[in-house]
């Protein structure tokens, strides 16, 4: 049993090494305690793409670099649907259960921008913006100066603790 991430690449104007991103997304959620059997999505998309769930979900304008999109608090349970009976076919056990993370969506574009801004690569600025959606699928936030503190040092440190397991691989 896995936390498996689906990755797609939907935008044109970077080439985006899937792989990387997913491993980093799949470690950082393992790191923050999600068990497996789990799944979440991680798509990059265009500019005009991001600027649309940016205004119908968070009621702002214009493109962002990345948006969170949290789908279960708990896990699904199992057995049939709707009456979460005994178990279907092949049985099943609490411990099975599945948990659907969520989404990420990530705009290589505006990533781009924020890169420059920062002084650092656009592979750096796009794995803090993975790491920073996983956090947001699991509750943290950066609405309070301490809040966003907290999240940036956690964010640092997944970043680092990824670098060094896949140096040592």
């Amino acid at each position: 049993m896995n936390i498996d991430v689906f990755g797609a690449d939907e935008q044109q104007a970077f080439e985006i090494d899937l792989e990387v991103y997913t491993q980093l997304l799949a470690f950082a959620l393992a790191a923050e305690g999600v068990r497996p059997p789990a799944e979440v999505n991680l798509l990059f998309v265009d500019d005009e793409t991001i600027a649309a769930l940016n205004e119908s979900h968070m009621g702002k304008q214009g493109p962002t670099d990345v948006l969170s999109f949290p789908i279960d608090d708990e896990p699904v349970s199992p057995g049939r649907s709707p009456d979460a009976g005994a178990p279907g076919p092949g049985g099943g056990s609490e411990a099975e259960s599945l948990r659907l993370v969520g989404d990420i969506v990530i705009a290589p574009a505006v990533a781009a921008v924020n890169a420059v801004e920062h002084d650092v690569s656009l592979d750096d600025e796009l794995r803090l913006l993975v790491v920073h959606g996983a956090l947001h699928l699991l509750g943290w936030d950066h609405m309070a100066e301490r809040e966003a503190e907290e999240m940036e040092a956690r964010e640092q440190v997944l970043l680092r603790e990824f670098a060094k397991d896949r140096a040592a691989q």
